[in-house]
């Protein structure tokens, strides 16, 4: 698991840190970063992604939108991705399932709820 290549998505620099962080405590080591939706959709087309983590709320392209470009592509429309969000209205989260996220993580979270979710996200 440790070979897993995660991109992870949000707008705030020390989000994706603490992102990072809790991915390396982890025992994840191979983490690429993106700013917004726009940046990881660069980044999936250059750099060999086999996971996303990405948050909802973000400028130039919010994850939503992101998941939905991911689901319409060939080469990324089976990557795992797991939304990292605030939001937690039933409805949003219907609304992102629906939109192609396989799984779901409210902030603030513990690196072993990560993990947890991660392993969940993998086994299907």
């Amino acid at each position: 698991m440790s070979d897993l290549r995660i991109l992870a998505v949000d707008e705030s620099s020390t989000m994706r840190r603490i992102i990072i962080n809790t991915l390396k405590k982890a025992g994840f080591v191979n983490v690429i970063e993106a700013s917004d939706g726009k940046e990881a959709l660069a980044k999936l087309e250059t750099e060999d992604i086999n996971f996303v983590i990405t948050e909802w709320n973000m400028p130039e392209m919010d994850g939503l939108t992101l998941v939905s470009n991911m689901r319409k592509s060939d080469s990324h429309s089976k990557t795992p991705v797991l939304m990292v969000t605030t939001r937690s209205v039933k409805e949003d989260v219907v609304e992102a399932l629906k939109a192609g996220v396989n799984n779901y993580i409210l902030k603030p979270f513990t690196p072993d709820t990560l993990k947890e979710k991660i392993e969940k996200t993998l086994a299907g």
